[in-house]
């Protein structure tokens, strides 16, 4: 699986920037998207993903999903391969 540019991470919620390269004809481009998940630990406390959330975790994923539109409508980037986490 490919590495995300940057990771926002506030709680259980997560957002995730990707970018991925496409090829139409001669033209190369790329398109970044957002993967958004909470992590939760389920009964035999292995810990899941999901995109479900609980009343208490929506302040946190606007949060991160704000940090996420932020970080892609500023043209900000990532100056080292590396995944990079952002708590916030």
């Amino acid at each position: 699986m490919a590495q995300p540019e940057i990771t926002f991470r506030h709680g259980p919620c997560s957002a995730s920037v990707f970018e991925n390269e496409y090829e139409r004809g001669e033209r190369k481009f790329a398109v970044r998207n957002v993967s958004f998940q909470r992590s939760y630990q389920d009964k035999d406390g292995n810990w899941q993903t999901t995109a479900s959330l609980k009343v208490n975790d929506i302040p946190k994923a606007v949060l991160v999903l704000n940090k996420a539109y932020e970080f892609l409508t500023s043209n900000g980037h990532v100056e080292t391969e590396e995944e990079m986490v952002v708590e916030v």
